[in-house]
Protein backbone atom coordinates (compact mmCIF):
# COMPACT_ATOMS: atom_id res chain seq x y z
CA UNK A 1 0.00 0.00 0.00
CA UNK A 2 1.46 3.53 -1.00
CA UNK A 3 -0.65 6.44 0.84
CA UNK A 4 -0.78 10.11 0.18
CA UNK A 5 -1.13 11.80 3.18
CA UNK A 6 -2.93 15.38 2.73
CA UNK A 7 -2.90 17.42 5.74
CA UNK A 8 -0.01 17.70 8.15
CA UNK A 9 -1.65 19.29 11.22
CA UNK A 10 -2.70 17.78 14.54
CA UNK A 11 -3.90 14.86 13.66
CA UNK A 12 -1.99 14.65 10.19
CA UNK A 13 0.89 14.66 12.24
CA UNK A 14 -0.42 11.90 14.75
CA UNK A 15 -1.03 9.36 11.50
CA UNK A 16 2.42 9.63 10.81
CA UNK A 17 3.61 8.80 14.05
CA UNK A 18 1.06 5.89 14.63
CA UNK A 19 1.48 4.49 11.19
CA UNK A 20 5.11 4.73 11.63
CA UNK A 21 5.06 1.71 13.69
CA UNK A 22 3.48 -0.19 11.70
CA UNK A 23 4.53 -2.55 8.78
CA UNK A 24 1.39 -2.96 6.50
CA UNK A 25 2.61 -0.19 3.83
CA UNK A 26 5.44 0.54 1.32
CA UNK A 27 5.15 4.32 1.35
CA UNK A 28 3.06 7.24 2.99
CA UNK A 29 3.50 10.96 1.11
CA UNK A 30 2.78 13.30 3.94
CA UNK A 31 1.45 16.46 1.94
CA UNK A 32 0.86 20.16 3.17
CA UNK A 33 -0.09 23.61 1.85
CA UNK A 34 2.60 24.54 4.29
CA UNK A 35 5.86 22.26 3.14
CA UNK A 36 7.68 23.41 6.22
CA UNK A 37 4.93 21.50 8.46
CA UNK A 38 4.77 18.29 6.02
CA UNK A 39 8.39 18.24 6.84
CA UNK A 40 8.48 18.59 10.24
CA UNK A 41 6.38 15.81 10.39
CA UNK A 42 8.32 13.86 8.40
CA UNK A 43 11.83 14.72 10.29
CA UNK A 44 10.20 13.61 13.56
CA UNK A 45 10.02 9.77 12.67
CA UNK A 46 13.62 9.41 13.09
CA UNK A 47 14.88 8.45 9.51
CA UNK A 48 11.68 5.92 8.40
CA UNK A 49 12.59 6.38 4.46
CA UNK A 50 8.92 5.50 3.97
CA UNK A 51 7.75 9.24 4.12
CA UNK A 52 8.30 11.65 2.47
CA UNK A 53 7.17 15.81 2.59
CA UNK A 54 5.75 17.08 -0.73
CA UNK A 55 3.58 20.38 -0.88
CA UNK A 56 0.26 20.63 -2.23
CA UNK A 57 -3.06 22.38 -1.91
CA UNK A 58 -5.81 20.70 -1.40
CA UNK A 59 -8.20 22.86 -2.90
CA UNK A 60 -5.88 21.83 -6.57
CA UNK A 61 -7.16 18.84 -7.74
CA UNK A 62 -5.59 18.47 -10.89
CA UNK A 63 -2.13 19.18 -8.56
CA UNK A 64 -3.29 16.39 -6.05
CA UNK A 65 -4.23 13.91 -8.71
CA UNK A 66 -0.86 14.68 -10.30
CA UNK A 67 0.66 13.64 -6.58
CA UNK A 68 -1.02 10.65 -6.07
CA UNK A 69 0.34 9.61 -9.61
CA UNK A 70 3.76 10.35 -9.12
CA UNK A 71 4.40 8.76 -6.37
CA UNK A 72 2.09 5.66 -7.14
CA UNK A 73 -0.09 6.05 -4.37
CA UNK A 74 -3.26 3.55 -3.88
CA UNK A 75 -4.77 5.42 -1.40
CA UNK A 76 -5.44 8.89 -0.53
CA UNK A 77 -5.90 9.60 3.32
CA UNK A 78 -8.15 13.20 3.99
CA UNK A 79 -6.58 15.13 7.02
CA UNK A 80 -7.46 18.38 5.86
CA UNK A 81 -10.58 20.30 7.20
CA UNK A 82 -14.06 19.62 5.34
CA UNK A 83 -13.53 22.48 2.91
CA UNK A 84 -11.14 20.32 1.05
CA UNK A 85 -13.19 16.98 0.93
CA UNK A 86 -14.87 17.27 -2.50
CA UNK A 87 -11.67 18.28 -4.67
CA UNK A 88 -9.76 15.95 -3.27
CA UNK A 89 -13.03 13.05 -3.24
CA UNK A 90 -12.26 13.97 -7.18
CA UNK A 91 -8.75 13.38 -7.69
CA UNK A 92 -8.77 9.94 -5.69
CA UNK A 93 -11.65 8.99 -8.19
CA UNK A 94 -9.30 10.43 -11.20
CA UNK A 95 -6.50 9.09 -10.18
CA UNK A 96 -7.88 5.56 -9.41
CA UNK A 97 -7.18 5.63 -5.85
CA UNK A 98 -9.15 4.62 -2.77
CA UNK A 99 -10.20 7.47 -0.81
CA UNK A 100 -10.34 7.63 3.26
CA UNK A 101 -11.49 11.11 5.00
CA UNK A 102 -12.86 11.74 8.84
CA UNK A 103 -15.62 14.71 7.75
CA UNK A 104 -17.83 14.57 4.94
CA UNK A 105 -18.38 17.11 2.65
CA UNK A 106 -20.40 20.46 3.84
CA UNK A 107 -24.13 20.67 4.14
CA UNK A 108 -26.28 23.66 3.78
CA UNK A 109 -29.11 24.77 6.11
CA UNK A 110 -32.95 24.60 4.53
CA UNK A 111 -33.64 28.22 3.34
CA UNK A 112 -36.77 28.47 4.75
CA UNK A 113 -36.99 26.15 7.55
CA UNK A 114 -33.54 25.47 8.62
CA UNK A 115 -34.65 23.82 12.14
CA UNK A 116 -37.09 21.72 10.69
CA UNK A 117 -36.34 20.67 7.60
CA UNK A 118 -32.76 18.85 5.98
CA UNK A 119 -30.78 21.33 3.33
CA UNK A 120 -28.08 19.99 2.00
CA UNK A 121 -26.89 17.18 4.62
CA UNK A 122 -23.00 16.08 5.58
CA UNK A 123 -22.37 14.08 2.57
CA UNK A 124 -24.53 14.52 0.21
CA UNK A 125 -21.90 15.49 -2.37
CA UNK A 126 -19.80 12.25 -2.19
CA UNK A 127 -23.18 9.88 -2.08
CA UNK A 128 -24.51 11.54 -5.18
CA UNK A 129 -21.58 9.59 -7.04
CA UNK A 130 -21.66 6.61 -4.73
CA UNK A 131 -23.11 4.69 -7.61
CA UNK A 132 -20.44 6.24 -9.86
CA UNK A 133 -17.73 5.00 -7.43
CA UNK A 134 -19.33 1.52 -7.36
CA UNK A 135 -19.61 0.89 -11.00
CA UNK A 136 -15.84 1.47 -11.32
CA UNK A 137 -15.09 -0.62 -8.45
CA UNK A 138 -14.06 1.62 -6.63
CA UNK A 139 -13.39 2.37 -2.81
CA UNK A 140 -14.40 5.60 -0.96
CA UNK A 141 -14.61 5.24 3.04
CA UNK A 142 -15.62 8.13 4.29
CA UNK A 143 -16.43 9.33 8.05
CA UNK A 144 -13.43 7.09 9.26
CA UNK A 145 -11.68 9.23 12.03
CA UNK A 146 -13.29 8.94 15.79
CA UNK A 147 -16.41 10.73 15.36
CA UNK A 148 -17.97 9.58 12.54
CA UNK A 149 -15.53 6.38 12.31
CA UNK A 150 -14.73 4.70 15.50
CA UNK A 151 -18.54 5.19 16.85
CA UNK A 152 -19.80 3.90 13.57
CA UNK A 153 -18.00 0.58 14.09
CA UNK A 154 -19.68 0.61 17.39
CA UNK A 155 -22.75 0.90 16.13
CA UNK A 156 -22.09 -2.04 13.87
CA UNK A 157 -20.91 -4.02 16.81
CA UNK A 158 -23.61 -3.57 19.02
CA UNK A 159 -26.46 -4.29 15.86
CA UNK A 160 -24.10 -7.67 14.78
CA UNK A 161 -23.79 -8.93 18.36
CA UNK A 162 -25.01 -7.03 21.07
CA UNK A 163 -28.96 -6.47 20.22
CA UNK A 164 -32.04 -8.56 18.26
CA UNK A 165 -33.80 -5.16 18.04
CA UNK A 166 -32.18 -1.42 18.68
CA UNK A 167 -34.80 0.76 19.47
CA UNK A 168 -32.02 3.93 19.85
CA UNK A 169 -28.60 4.97 18.65
CA UNK A 170 -26.50 8.14 20.56
CA UNK A 171 -23.07 9.08 20.50
CA UNK A 172 -22.08 10.97 23.39
CA UNK A 173 -18.72 12.42 23.20
CA UNK A 174 -17.67 14.18 26.46
CA UNK A 175 -14.49 15.34 28.46
CA UNK A 176 -12.93 16.43 31.16
CA UNK A 177 -9.68 18.12 29.71
CA UNK A 178 -8.06 21.61 30.59
CA UNK A 179 -5.90 23.67 28.93
CA UNK A 180 -3.29 25.62 31.74
CA UNK A 181 -3.36 29.73 30.76
CA UNK A 182 -6.44 29.31 28.56
CA UNK A 183 -10.06 30.18 29.50
CA UNK A 184 -11.00 29.15 25.87
CA UNK A 185 -8.60 26.57 24.01
CA UNK A 186 -10.73 24.47 21.82
CA UNK A 187 -8.79 20.89 21.61
CA UNK A 188 -9.83 19.89 17.38
CA UNK A 189 -10.30 22.59 14.78
CA UNK A 190 -12.15 25.65 15.61
CA UNK A 191 -13.03 25.52 12.19
CA UNK A 192 -14.65 22.69 12.08
CA UNK A 193 -16.20 23.15 15.36
CA UNK A 194 -17.90 26.33 14.81
CA UNK A 195 -19.13 24.27 11.68
CA UNK A 196 -20.27 21.52 13.59
CA UNK A 197 -21.98 23.09 16.81
CA UNK A 198 -23.67 26.14 15.01
CA UNK A 199 -25.28 24.89 12.43
CA UNK A 200 -29.01 22.73 12.87
CA UNK A 201 -28.60 19.27 14.01
CA UNK A 202 -29.87 16.36 12.29
CA UNK A 203 -31.88 13.73 13.91
CA UNK A 204 -32.85 10.24 12.55
CA UNK A 205 -36.38 8.46 13.53
CA UNK A 206 -37.30 5.46 11.58
CA UNK A 207 -40.69 6.98 10.93
CA UNK A 208 -39.97 10.18 9.92
CA UNK A 209 -36.47 10.00 8.15
CA UNK A 210 -33.78 12.94 9.18
CA UNK A 211 -35.01 16.31 10.46
CA UNK A 212 -32.92 18.83 11.94
CA UNK A 213 -33.83 20.74 15.20
CA UNK A 214 -32.38 24.18 16.87
CA UNK A 215 -28.57 24.06 17.94
CA UNK A 216 -27.54 23.09 21.51
CA UNK A 217 -31.01 21.35 21.44
CA UNK A 218 -32.61 18.53 24.22
CA UNK A 219 -29.42 18.91 26.99
CA UNK A 220 -28.77 15.83 29.10
CA UNK A 221 -26.37 14.73 30.95
CA UNK A 222 -24.22 12.09 30.61
CA UNK A 223 -22.07 9.96 32.79
CA UNK A 224 -18.72 9.45 30.99
CA UNK A 225 -16.89 6.46 32.02
CA UNK A 226 -12.77 6.21 33.80
CA UNK A 227 -13.67 9.23 36.37
CA UNK A 228 -14.64 11.77 33.74
CA UNK A 229 -17.89 11.60 35.50
CA UNK A 230 -21.29 13.04 34.43
CA UNK A 231 -21.40 16.05 31.31
CA UNK A 232 -24.10 18.24 29.79
CA UNK A 233 -24.33 16.97 26.19
CA UNK A 234 -26.27 18.46 23.78
CA UNK A 235 -27.11 18.24 20.10
CA UNK A 236 -25.11 18.93 17.18
CA UNK A 237 -24.85 18.74 13.50
CA UNK A 238 -22.37 15.11 12.76
CA UNK A 239 -21.99 12.38 10.45
CA UNK A 240 -22.83 9.37 12.64
CA UNK A 241 -26.67 10.71 12.14
CA UNK A 242 -26.41 10.18 8.22
CA UNK A 243 -24.49 7.79 8.05
CA UNK A 244 -25.95 4.68 10.84
CA UNK A 245 -29.23 4.56 9.07
CA UNK A 246 -27.78 3.48 5.80
CA UNK A 247 -26.19 0.38 7.28
CA UNK A 248 -27.84 -0.21 10.94
CA UNK A 249 -31.75 -0.46 11.60
CA UNK A 250 -32.62 1.73 14.63
CA UNK A 251 -35.49 3.56 15.26
CA UNK A 252 -34.30 6.96 16.06
CA UNK A 253 -30.11 7.92 16.00
CA UNK A 254 -28.56 11.01 17.53
CA UNK A 255 -25.25 12.87 18.31
CA UNK A 256 -24.72 14.86 21.60
CA UNK A 257 -21.37 17.07 22.32
CA UNK A 258 -20.70 17.48 25.84
CA UNK A 259 -19.44 21.40 25.31
CA UNK A 260 -20.63 22.98 28.54
CA UNK A 261 -22.35 26.70 29.64
CA UNK A 262 -19.31 28.29 28.60
CA UNK A 263 -18.48 27.17 25.62
CA UNK A 264 -22.02 27.15 24.16
CA UNK A 265 -21.66 30.79 24.84
CA UNK A 266 -19.25 31.73 23.39
CA UNK A 267 -20.00 30.19 20.25
CA UNK A 268 -23.52 32.01 20.68
CA UNK A 269 -21.59 35.27 20.66
CA UNK A 270 -19.14 34.39 17.93
CA UNK A 271 -22.66 33.87 15.58
CA UNK A 272 -24.06 37.03 17.60
CA UNK A 273 -21.21 38.99 15.92
CA UNK A 274 -21.29 37.21 12.67
CA UNK A 275 -17.80 35.52 13.15
CA UNK A 276 -18.51 32.25 12.53
CA UNK A 277 -18.98 33.34 8.96
CA UNK A 278 -17.29 31.59 6.15
CA UNK A 279 -18.07 34.61 3.44
CA UNK A 280 -14.66 36.66 2.93
CA UNK A 281 -15.54 40.04 4.32
CA UNK A 282 -13.41 43.59 3.06
CA UNK A 283 -11.13 44.99 6.23
CA UNK A 284 -8.63 48.42 6.16
CA UNK A 285 -5.02 46.59 5.85
CA UNK A 286 -1.52 48.22 5.59
CA UNK A 287 -1.31 48.16 2.07
CA UNK A 288 -4.69 48.73 1.07
CA UNK A 289 -8.47 46.45 1.76
CA UNK A 290 -7.97 42.83 2.72
CA UNK A 291 -10.74 40.28 2.03
CA UNK A 292 -10.84 37.93 4.62
CA UNK A 293 -13.48 35.05 6.32
CA UNK A 294 -14.35 36.19 9.84
CA UNK A 295 -14.02 32.13 10.42
CA UNK A 296 -10.35 32.22 9.73
CA UNK A 297 -9.57 35.49 11.61
CA UNK A 298 -11.12 33.68 14.82
CA UNK A 299 -9.14 30.58 14.08
CA UNK A 300 -5.93 32.64 13.06
CA UNK A 301 -6.06 34.47 16.92
CA UNK A 302 -6.81 30.71 18.56
CA UNK A 303 -3.72 28.66 19.66
CA UNK A 304 -3.42 25.76 17.36
CA UNK A 305 -4.96 22.19 19.26
CA UNK A 306 -1.21 20.58 17.91
CA UNK A 307 0.50 22.80 19.93
CA UNK A 308 -1.41 22.40 23.54
CA UNK A 309 -1.00 18.58 24.54
CA UNK A 310 2.32 19.87 27.32
CA UNK A 311 -0.70 22.39 28.59
CA UNK A 312 -3.93 19.84 28.61
CA UNK A 313 -4.68 17.97 31.63
CA UNK A 314 -7.57 15.10 31.54
CA UNK A 315 -9.38 12.38 29.68
CA UNK A 316 -11.48 12.61 26.12
CA UNK A 317 -14.01 9.77 25.94
CA UNK A 318 -15.71 9.48 21.94
CA UNK A 319 -18.79 6.56 22.69
CA UNK A 320 -21.96 4.64 20.86
CA UNK A 321 -24.87 4.49 23.78
CA UNK A 322 -27.51 1.93 22.28
CA UNK A 323 -30.68 0.52 24.14
CA UNK A 324 -32.66 -2.17 22.45
CA UNK A 325 -33.91 -5.92 23.00
CA UNK A 326 -31.52 -9.11 23.29
CA UNK A 327 -33.30 -12.32 23.77
CA UNK A 328 -36.52 -10.55 24.45
CA UNK A 329 -35.65 -8.48 27.79
CA UNK A 330 -34.80 -4.50 27.33
CA UNK A 331 -30.72 -3.92 27.24
CA UNK A 332 -28.73 -0.69 27.13
CA UNK A 333 -24.96 -0.44 27.04
CA UNK A 334 -22.30 1.97 26.49
CA UNK A 335 -19.59 1.40 23.70
CA UNK A 336 -16.71 3.75 24.17
CA UNK A 337 -12.75 4.69 23.57
CA UNK A 338 -10.82 6.84 26.58
CA UNK A 339 -7.87 8.25 25.93
CA UNK A 340 -5.85 10.49 28.75
CA UNK A 341 -3.74 12.92 27.35
CA UNK A 342 -0.74 12.04 29.75
CA UNK A 343 -0.51 8.82 27.96
CA UNK A 344 -1.03 10.42 24.49
CA UNK A 345 1.79 12.71 24.94
CA UNK A 346 3.92 10.65 27.06
CA UNK A 347 3.62 7.95 23.90
CA UNK A 348 2.88 9.97 20.94
CA UNK A 349 3.71 13.60 21.49
CA UNK A 350 0.46 13.87 20.53
CA UNK A 351 -2.11 15.24 22.16
CA UNK A 352 -5.26 13.33 23.38
CA UNK A 353 -8.23 14.31 21.17
CA UNK A 354 -6.00 14.36 17.54
CA UNK A 355 -4.60 11.03 18.28
CA UNK A 356 -8.06 9.42 19.14
CA UNK A 357 -9.15 11.08 15.72
CA UNK A 358 -5.89 10.17 13.92
CA UNK A 359 -5.72 6.08 14.93
CA UNK A 360 -9.07 4.95 13.47
CA UNK A 361 -7.61 6.05 10.03
CA UNK A 362 -4.61 4.35 10.91
CA UNK A 363 -6.28 1.17 11.67
CA UNK A 364 -8.98 0.77 8.77
CA UNK A 365 -5.82 1.82 6.64
CA UNK A 366 -4.28 -1.94 7.23
CA UNK A 367 -7.66 -3.51 7.78
CA UNK A 368 -8.13 -2.58 3.39
CA UNK A 369 -4.30 -3.34 2.80
CA UNK A 370 -4.59 -6.99 4.74
CA UNK A 371 -8.46 -7.30 2.82
CA UNK A 372 -10.19 -7.63 6.34
CA UNK A 373 -11.99 -4.96 4.87
CA UNK A 374 -12.96 -4.50 0.91
CA UNK A 375 -15.84 -2.89 -1.31
CA UNK A 376 -16.53 -0.72 -3.93
CA UNK A 377 -18.78 2.32 -3.55
CA UNK A 378 -19.15 4.96 -1.00
CA UNK A 379 -19.45 3.33 1.76
CA UNK A 380 -18.63 4.29 6.35
CA UNK A 381 -17.66 2.66 8.51
CA UNK A 382 -20.49 0.63 9.32
CA UNK A 383 -20.74 -1.08 5.84
CA UNK A 384 -17.76 -3.40 7.60
CA UNK A 385 -17.47 -6.23 9.75
CA UNK A 386 -16.61 -4.06 13.10
CA UNK A 387 -14.52 -7.42 15.01
CA UNK A 388 -11.76 -6.84 13.13
CA UNK A 389 -11.74 -3.33 13.31
CA UNK A 390 -12.42 -3.35 17.13
CA UNK A 391 -9.66 -6.48 17.51
CA UNK A 392 -6.98 -4.82 15.76
CA UNK A 393 -7.47 -1.29 17.66
CA UNK A 394 -6.76 -3.65 20.60
CA UNK A 395 -3.82 -4.70 19.11
CA UNK A 396 -3.12 -1.08 18.95
CA UNK A 397 -2.81 -0.64 22.38
CA UNK A 398 -5.93 1.33 22.44
CA UNK A 399 -8.44 -0.93 24.18
CA UNK A 400 -12.39 -0.17 23.71
CA UNK A 401 -14.48 -0.52 26.64
CA UNK A 402 -18.64 -1.68 27.33
CA UNK A 403 -20.32 -0.58 30.30
CA UNK A 404 -24.26 -2.20 30.37
CA UNK A 405 -26.12 1.06 31.82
Amino acid sequence: MRVLLVGAGGVGTAITRIAARRPFFEAMVVADHDPARAAAAVAALDGDDRFRAERVDASDEAAVTALLARHRCDVLLNATDPRFVMPLFHAARTAGARYVDMAMSLSRPHPERPYEECGVRLGDAQFAEADEWAEAGALALVGMGVEPGLSDVFARYAADELFDEIEEIGIRDGANLTVDGHDFAPSFSIWTTIEECLNPPVVYEADRGWFTTAPFSEPEVFDFPEGIGPVECVNVEHEEVLLVPRWVKARRVTFKYGLGGEFIETLKTLHRLGLDRTAAVTVPGARGPVSVSPRDVVAACLPDPATLGELMHGKTCAGTWVRGVKDGAPREVYLYHVVDNQWSMAEYGSQAVVWQTAVNPVVALELLATGAWSGAGVLGPEAFPARPFLDLLTAYGSPWGLREQ
